[in-house]
């Protein structure tokens, strides 16, 4: 059982490296550094599906529970607000067309993107560290930094494509907006 599920996660890692191939191509676009959020997460959930309802009532599984409901949150009303206030965009050039739904046709800044420019990364996040706190050791922390540090450059590569996009509109917004957790960043 245990070599299907190795497998099995290799097969995933190798299937998101695939669907982003055209981003890997691309240093420049923040999908290149988007797939490195998504491996770290990816072998944080290999590394936590073993325990994950070990000492379900643990002090360190109840911080995991609380981020990952949190981060579940934010993903779901993120792609709702999305959906339903940003329209449909073109797709920027070099990006996978499994993503396009993030590309919007006018600047959403209601809901949680009135206080966060990216709810979406901050529940990406949210759920790497919770997938860390199922089973907190030093190499889960590294992979959760990793996640972390990819997440950051994502996000900033992501805001000059949204500068090019909505100009001066996206600049007073990210004035007025924490990237990923008000008060904290």
């Amino acid at each position: 059982m245990t070599l299907l599920y190795d497998l099995l996660f290799i097969c995933l890692g190798l299937a998101l490296a695939g669907v982003s191939w055209r981003s890997l191509r691309d240093p420049g676009s923040h999908g290149f550094y988007r797939l490195f959020v998504f491996e770290a997460a990816l072998l944080l959930l290999w590394r936590a599906l073993p325990v994950w309802f070990a000492a379900r009532f643990a002090w360190y599984q109840l911080i995991s529970w609380g981020l990952l409901f949190v981060a579940l949150y934010l993903l779901l009303h993120s792609l709702y607000l999305l959906r339903s206030r940003g329209g449909q965009g073109a797709a920027r050039p070099g990006q996978e067309a499994n993503f396009a739904f993030e590309n919007t046709a006018s600047l959403v800044e209601s809901g949680l993107y009135r206080w966060v420019r990216h709810p979406m990364y901050s529940a990406l996040l949210l759920f790497a560290w919770g997938l860390f706190w199922k089973r907190p050791d030093l190499l889960g922390g590294i992979a959760a930094g990793v996640a972390t540090l990819a997440m950051l450059a994502t996000a900033r590569v992501e805001e000059r494509e949204n500068l090019a996009t909505f100009g001066e509109a996206y600049r007073d917004y990210m004035k007025r907006t924490w990237r990923f957790i008000p008060l904290v960043f």
